[in-house]
């Protein structure tokens, strides 16, 4: 490959990109489900592992793993669903009482602008068109989550046969791996497995503590449907950096449009200690900063995922980035990607610039 010439090389490599993305990009509803699975089976693999040592038949094991996450996940789900039950149900008045509030705002508007030329109550109309409009976004909003939950029941059958089939699947790899180079690869791949493991673990554990301090922190401003918005916001955190702004969007909006719009200032305050609490506090010290991918790099891997994948992309991107900066690190011509993806540590200074040396020297 080197020794091609630049702009050969250069069009090789945009060429597999396109390639990538165009098979990411098309194969969405087959792979993106897929590869969700494979990151919950190494959050479960620890369990079946232990359970499989202590004398549980595999099946067995894997099976009293996958109904334990289950329950744990359907739980939140059902807690989250008699909160929208009842938020459902209280819709009409909410409707009316944001309808009230947007006139008291544009006459406040109009009393400011009193420019004598005034068209009518267009915020209404706004909202009113909005409304006339809802049942497509409704029909569209019902297609896509439908298709979603029939893809998330799949995913205790895929965990189930990818940790049932795990060993088949790492001699795989070690029967199509070079003979010479296989010390590597067993390095490559304990290291992918531990970032993995301790990422997704770290996360979930995140996203609960944050349901009950969002949910806490709700009640004590005095917002309405607190545990459902705390949960809706803490679920968020699902994806990096822009999860506590997604997550703070709902009870602030819900706050500007209820009868008490002076909360909005407490749910602002509150999100903001949300936000520094979990950057400083939580995710360093439960994830560790495992995967450890610098922020400019994560927002536009974050981006790319959202755009590929959809919001499933948003939460996968980060943890297969980790992996292929694992395989980066470990080969010559790759490392600097490694460094480029990596946090400006001196340890990873220092490596990436023995790096360019090398480089440099051999064309030198």
């Amino acid at each position: 490959m080197r020794d091609l010439p630049l702009l050969v090389r250069v069009t090789t490599i945009l060429f597999l990109m396109l390639m990538v993305f165009a098979i990411l990009i098309i194969g969405r509803e087959f792979l993106y489900p897929i590869c969700l699975a494979i990151l919950f089976s190494y959050l479960l693999y620890p369990l079946a592992n232990l359970l499989e040592r202590r004398r549980f038949p595999r099946v067995l094991a894997i099976l009293i793993s996958i109904i334990l996450g289950m329950t744990l996940i359907g739980g939140a789900i059902f807690l989250l669903y008699q909160q929208m039950t009842i938020f459902i149900s209280d819709f009409p008045e909410l409707k009316e009482q944001a309808l009230s509030n947007l006139d008291q705002l544009q006459l406040r508007i109009d009393q400011w602008i009193d420019n004598g030329n005034r068209q009518g109550w267009w915020l209404r109309e706004r909202i009113s068109n909005l409304s006339n409009n809802s049942g497509n976004l409704m029909n569209k909003v019902f297609s896509a989550t439908t298709g979603t939950i029939v893809k998330m029941g799949l995913q205790p059958v895929f965990v189930f046969f990818m940790l049932y089939y795990s060993d088949r699947i790492k001699s795989f790899i070690f029967m199509v791996w070079d003979f010479n180079d296989r010390g590597r690869l067993v390095i490559i791949l304990k290291e992918i497995s531990e970032i993995t493991k301790n990422y997704i673990s770290g996360v979930f554990i995140v996203v609960f503590i944050l349901c009950i301090i969002n949910s806490l922190g709700l009640m004590i401003v005095g917002v309405e449907y607190a545990i459902m918005f705390g949960i809706l916001s803490a679920v968020m955190n699902f994806i990096p950096y822009f999860g506590t702004l997604i997550g703070a969007a709902f009870p602030l909006t819900f706050t500007l449009v209820s009868d008490e719009p002076g909360n909005a200032i407490g749910v602002i305050i509150l999100f903001l200690i949300i936000q520094f609490t979990e950057n400083n506090i939580l995710t360093p010290n439960i994830t560790g900063g495992r995967v450890a991918i610098n922020p400019l790099f994560t927002i536009l891997i974050i981006i790319a995922g959202g755009m590929i994948w959809g919001v499933p992309g948003m939460f996968m991107s980060v943890p297969y980035a980790g992996m292929i900066k694992v395989i980066c690190r470990h080969y010559e011509p790759l490392k600097p990607i490694a460094f480029l993806l990596s946090r400006n540590k001196g340890s990873q200074l220092r490596s990436g610039l023995k790096v360019v040396r090398k480089v440099f020297g051999k064309k030198n």
